[in-house]
């Protein structure tokens, strides 16, 4: 006996939100493991990349900036600061305001972790092909 017609169920074409997950967690897991041979995890270079500017970004401005819970990114600039790629500096006039700025090892570590990630970021783009963009998270989502 056949099913009605209103009973066949077929899969429903994948939403953004979902292309756009599945792409992130590939593409995160790829770099994170790029970046552990340097010791490094995606959120310590998020942090270090935004301090690349060489202006010092105050602890709430950064979290917001990388969309990371203030308690989160504290633990992150405390591990960084362990390394010595960061350091935090207390405002001149209110001694409350802490800002966070990238060492000179920690420019010469970015320098590092950002070839691993170029890196990374060229094999992903050769594999999906760059060639069509608008077909670009789909094919990441695919990988």
């Amino acid at each position: 006996m056949t099913a009605p017609a209103e009973d066949i169920r077929t899969t429903p074409e994948p939403l953004l939100v979902e292309l756009l997950t599945l792409a992130h967690r590939r593409l995160s897991t790829g770099l994170a493991a790029a970046l552990a041979e340097e010791d490094c995890t995606v959120d310590q270079w998020r942090v270090l990349r935004a301090l690349a500017d060489g202006r010092g970004h105050p602890m709430g401005e950064l979290a917001q900036t990388l969309l990371v819970p203030q308690a989160s990114l504290s633990r992150l600039v405390d591990a960084l600061a362990d390394h010595g790629w960061v350091y935090r500096r207390q405002g001149d006039q209110d001694r409350r305001r802490i800002t966070a700025h990238l060492s000179r090892q920690g420019r010469t570590r970015l320098t590092r972790l950002d070839a691993l990630a170029a890196a990374h970021d060229a094999a992903v783009r050769q594999a999906c092909g760059l060639t069509d963009p608008a077909r670009l998270l789909e094919r990441l989502a695919g990988l």
